[in-house]
């Protein structure tokens, strides 16, 4: 007789018309406890913004800076179109095997159905593992960095290293590490999405204030530095724009929505891309407006002059404030945040130049805890499953608190890790995933036009993999563990 598989939900004829999966006994601790299927296809758009959209946006005034005005719009056009048209096409197949009776919940699980075991349990999963968890230590270390902006603001002459900011900060995600299920963060990415509107309103109205005013810089909008310089920047900005779209958890947050899901993963993108569209372009266009080639890697940066602000202290504050709030959100959630780099004392952080790739956070990582240590037969909230919970949680927070201060340039390890993994999980297996479960006709626009992006975005890897390594080594001579940068 054969055994069900634990890792999807089957759906029995009648069911797969309604979408209404059998019994949860069938399913894993992981999926049955943290990717519970309650949502509504809002709270999935409030997920996917917590997922995509943070304090990254900050850093496209600098991409814009390396690469023109035109070029620099086009591409952030360009991927945005791509990024949708690729999510979509996760959430179709995704929907077209649930109506086939075997739901996917997580990536692996789709990597293993289409592609075969192998990939699923050595490829995708490790890779989307591994960047989750960078994802939940560069959050901790931007936390940190923003705590001490406050902390410096008030108080110049401070002692207080980013060592002990980023213990302090480490102490909220260890708290809200325990929330048991992806369903349970609804509430507080609804939050998240507010934040990331009200910061990015602030940086917009910054950015105007400045560029009007007396301080103005001059605005230059030629591209600074020799041919060679030119051409790594290029490859930079194009390599940043890229990557602050980056997910990697697009099927782990479709198993959140309660069946029947058909068509409401589409929705929750249109939410997710409404966002994207209002911050995205509005801080890239009014902070590239405001300081031309002088725009810093991030934004923050630029609304100081020589640690003398350019806007009132209180707002800088109600900024940070927002955007501390919002990094809270993130880093129990999942998504793609910009490495930090070099951060003087007297801003909140710098965003590395070469790639924005990390935050996959907590919930995928908390899954695979669940599917090891708990167990499914017994109540989620017992004493067997909660100890277990509580411990590893806590475990996990401590330890990437414990990396992201002996490591501030971890962002550098991100990028290149961002290179070999987000890019692959969000922008060419889903054109492979498609290609291999509906099989287009290779005469037809959808198999090429899957080809293209494919092709184009290994490419992709390739550059931002070089240019991420070029970091590394540069940085590897000025950091030294547990650096107060």
């Amino acid at each position: 007789m054969a055994t069900a598989d634990p890792n999807f939900i089957h759906l029995s004829s009648p069911q797969k018309e309604n979408g209404v999966s059998e019994s949860p006994g069938q399913l894993d601790a992981g999926a049955l406890f943290v990717l519970k299927s309650r949502g509504s296809w809002l709270h999935s758009g409030y997920h996917l913004t917590t997922s995509i959209v943070g304090p990254v946006i900050f850093s496209f005034p600098f991409a814009l800076s390396l690469l023109g005005w035109a070029p620099g719009l086009l591409i952030t056009t360009l991927q945005a179109l791509i990024t949708f048209y690729s999510y979509n096409l996760l959430s179709v197949i995704l929907d077209h095997h649930a109506q086939l009776g075997k739901r996917q919940l997580r990536f692996r699980d789709m990597a293993r159905d289409i592609l075969g075991p192998r990939w699923g349990k050595y490829f995708v999963g490790p890779l989307q593992i591994a960047i989750c968890y960078g994802a939940v230590i560069g959050c901790i270390l931007l936390g940190g960095q923003s705590l001490k902006f406050i902390y410096l603001l008030y108080n110049p002459r401070g002692k207080m290293q980013l060592y002990q900011f980023i213990t302090i900060f480490g102490t909220v995600p260890l708290f809200l590490a325990q929330i048991p299920s992806f369903h349970s963060l609804r509430h507080i990415n609804l939050a998240s999405l507010l934040l990331v509107l009200a910061y990015s309103a602030c940086v917009v109205a910054g950015s105007i204030h400045i560029g009007n005013s007396r301080n103005a810089p001059n605005k230059d909008y030629s591209i600074k530095g020799s041919k060679e310089n030119r051409i790594l920047g290029a490859i930079n900005g194009i390599s940043i724009i890229a990557t602050t779209y980056g997910c990697g958890i697009i099927p782990e947050i479709q198993a959140t929505i309660a069946p029947p899901v058909k068509g409401k993963m589409f929705k929750g993108l249109c939410v997710c891309f409404g966002v994207i569209v209002s911050t995205y372009f509005s801080v890239a266009i009014s902070g590239y407006w405001a300081f031309g080639n002088q725009s810093q890697p991030s934004i923050l940066s630029n609304f100081m002059d020589e640690n003398r602000p350019l806007l009132p202290s209180w707002f800088l504050l109600l900024t940070n404030i927002f955007t501390l709030m919002q990094l809270v959100t993130i880093t129990v959630m999942v998504k793609n945040l910009p490495p930090m780099n070099h951060a003087p004392p007297s801003i909140m952080s710098q965003f590395n130049q070469e790639e924005i790739m990390s935050q996959i956070y907590l919930q995928p990582t908390n899954e695979v805890f669940e599917k090891w240590f708990a167990n499914p037969k017994m109540d989620q909230f017992s004493a067997r499953n909660v100890m277990p919970r509580l411990v590893l949680r806590s475990l996990s927070v401590i330890i990437g608190t414990t990396f992201a201060a002996m490591f501030p340039f971890f962002g550098d390890i991100m990028a290149l890790f961002g290179a070999f993994g987000v890019i692959p999980l969000d922008f060419i297996l889903p054109m492979v995933l498609y290609n291999l479960t509906f099989k287009p006709s290779r005469q037809s626009i959808v198999f090429w036009a899957n080809t293209l992006i494919a092709v184009a975005s290994s490419a992709l890897v390739a550059m931002g993999a070089l240019a991420s390594v070029r970091q590394i080594i540069l940085d590897a001579k000025t950091y030294n563990l547990f650096a107060n940068v």
